[in-house]
C-alpha cells in the first residue's frame, strides 16, 4: 500500500463520458469533492468511451497519458470519478506508481476527515473495511504464499488470509459496538414517542443548506460550510413550535448521487432517524443547475433506506441567490403544504416553514378511543410503543378503554397487521326529536 503524505496532495482528475450511461457522474461535483476531501487538483483529465476498459478502466492510450501527467505535475495521487474494481485500482497502481482512487474511496476518505463523535467513527471505519475486505490483494500480493524456512514449513495460513481473518473479526466488533448504539437511540425513540413529541429530519442533497436551517431554527451551532458533507455527525433539538408545541430536530448526513452502499449500511443506525420521523423536511438548493437530477438522487436513497413514504416537505432554499423570487408556500389540491421557499441564510421565510409544518403534523395524527378485548394484548402493547395513550382505564366487561395518539403512518400500518379499526369506540348518536314534542 502506498504511505498517505502527512501534507496536501497534488491530485490528476479523471472523468470519461459514457455514451451508452443514463445517469452520468457530474464533473463539476466531482471537483467540490475533491476540494472537500483537501486536495489540490493540478490537471483534469477527460474522455469518452462506450464502455469501460477491463484492464485500465480508461483504456491503454488513456491511462498512458495520465500516466505523463502524474510525471509531469508529480502529482501524488490519481483521482476517479467512477466506480474502479480491484483489478483495475492494481492494475493502475502499477502503471501510474502512485496511489489510485476511485469515487467510493474518495467518499470514505471524506467521511473518515469529517468523523467526530463515537457513533460516526464506528461507521466510517465499518464502511472503510468493507470497502477494503475487497482490495486487500492490492496491498499484500509479495505476501500470498506460505511462510518458509527452517521451522516454518507445513500447513499454515498465508498473510493475506491471515489480514481476511483479522479483517472479519473487526468487522464482528464494530457491528456488535453498532448494535448497542442502535439500541440506545431506539430507546430515545420511544421515549419521545411516548412523550408524544414529533420528530422532523432535515434531508436532502450535500450542501443543500441543511445545517443552515438546522442553525436557523434551532438557534443550535452545527457547523456549517459550503462544501460538500459538511455534516457527518447526526445532531437532535428540542425546539418550540410558535403554537407552543414542542419537536425534535433531526440534522443529518447529506445524500450524494451514487451513494456508496457500505455506507449507507454503516450508517443504518443513523438514517433510522430519518426512517422514523414523522416529518421529512427534503431541503432543496433552488439556485442549483441540476436541482431536478438532485431531487430525484435524494429519492432514490430514501427509498434505498425504506423512508420513501414518510411525509414529506419540500423546502427550496437559497432564493437569495434567485432574482424575483420571494418566500411563499405552495398547497396541492387537498390543501396540504407541499412546498415552502426560504432563504435560511437571511432567514426570509422561516415563519412560513414552521406554519407549514405545524398544518402537516396536524393532520399527521390519528385521535380516537378504542376497546380492546383481554385477547388483544399484543395491540395494546404496540399502541404503547408506537403512539401516545392519553388515558387508560378497564371496563366492566374486562376490556381496555383507550384514548389514543397515534401517528398516521403508524396508525394505517396497524390497520393493515391489525384491524385496529374494529375496536374503535364509535359515538352514541343525537337523539331524535319528535315533530312537536321532546324527545325520549
Amino acid at each position: 500500500m502506498f504511505e498517505r503524505p502527512s501534507g496536501g496532495e497534488r491530485a490528476v482528475l479523471v472523468h470519461l463520458d459514457f455514451t451508452t450511461a443514463v445517469d452520468k457522474e457530474g464533473l463539476d461535483e466531482f471537483k467540490e469533492l475533491t476540494v472537500s476531501a483537501g486536495v489540490t487538483p493540478v490537471v483534469v483529465i477527460t474522455g469518452s468511451r462506450r464502455v469501460p476498459d477491463s484492464k485500465y478502466f480508461i483504456g491503454t492510450g488513456k491511462a498512458e497519458e495520465v500516466r505523463e501527467a502524474v510525471v509531469a505535475h508529480e502529482a501524488e495521487v490519481v483521482l476517479f470519478n467512477h466506480t474502479l474494481s480491484p483489478v483495475q485500482e492494481r492494475n493502475l497502481e502499477r502503471l501510474l506508481q502512485c496511489r489510485v482512487l476511485d469515487r467510493t474511496g474518495l467518499i470514505l476518505d471524506i467521511f473518515a476527515q469529517r468523523a467526530r463523535s463515537h457513533e460516526g467513527k464506528l461507521q466510517v471505519e465499518l464502511a472503510q473495511l468493507r470497502h477494503l475486505s475487497t482490495r486487500l490483494v492490492r496491498g499484500w500480493t509479495h505476501l500470498e504464499r506460505q511462510k518458509g524456512g527452517i521451522g516454518l514449513r507445513g500447513p499454515g495460513e498465508t498473510q493475506l488470509e491471515t489480514d481476511r481473518r483479522l479483517l472479519g473479526e473487526r468487522i464482528k466488533q464494530l457491528n456488535k459496538r453498532l448494535e448497542k448504539v442502535r439500541r440506545q437511540r431506539e430507546q430515545g425513540r420511544r421515549a419521545r414517542q411516548r412523550a408524544s413529541i414529533p420528530t422532523v429530519s432535515l434531508v436532502g442533497y450535500t450542501n443543500a443548506g441543511k445545517s443552515t436551517l438546522f442553525n436557523r431554527l434551532s438557534t443550535a451551532d452545527v457547523f456549517a460550510a459550503d462544501q460538500l458533507f459538511a455534516t457527518l455527525d447526526p445532531t437532535l433539538r428540542r425546539i418550540e413550535m410558535p403554537a407552543g408545541a414542542p419537536m425534535i430536530l433531526a440534522d443529518t448526513v447529506g445524500f450524494i448521487r451514487h451513494l456508496p452502499h457500505d455506507l449507507v449500511e454503516a450508517f443504518r443506525s443513523t438514517l433510522q432517524e430519518t426512517r422514523e420521523a414523522n416529518l421529512l423536511l427534503h431541503i432543496i438548493d433552488a439556485a442549483s443547475e441540476v436541482r431536478e437530477d438532485n431531487i430525484l438522487a435524494v429519492e432514490t436513497v430514501l427509498t434505498e433506506i425504506e423512508a420513501a413514504e414518510r411525509p414529506q416537505l419540500q423546502v427550496f432554499n437559497k432564493i437569495d441567490c434567485l432574482p424575483d423570487v420571494s418566500p411563499h408556500i405552495e398547497y396541492d389540491d387537498t390543501g396540504r403544504p407541499r412546498r415552502v421557499w426560504l432563504s435560511a441564510l437571511t432567514g426570509a421565510g422561516i415563519p412560513l416553514l414552521l406554519q407549514a409544518i405545524e398544518e402537516i403534523l396536524a393532520n399527521e395524527t390519528v385521535h380516537e378511543q378504542l376497546s380492546l378485548p383481554p385477547t388483544a394484548g399484543r395491540l395494546h402493547a404496540k399502541l404503547y410503543t408506537t403512539g401516545k395513550v392519553v388515558q387508560e382505564q378497564i371496563g366492566a366487561d374486562g376490556h381496555w378503554l383507550m384514548d389514543v395518539e397515534v401517528p398516521r403512518p403508524e396508525w394505517q400500518s396497524l390497520c393493515k397487521h391489525e384491524a385496529i379499526e374494529q375496536f374503535i369506540i364509535q359515538p352514541m348518536p343525537e337523539p331524535v326529536l319528535a315533530a312537536g314534542g321532546e324527545g325520549p
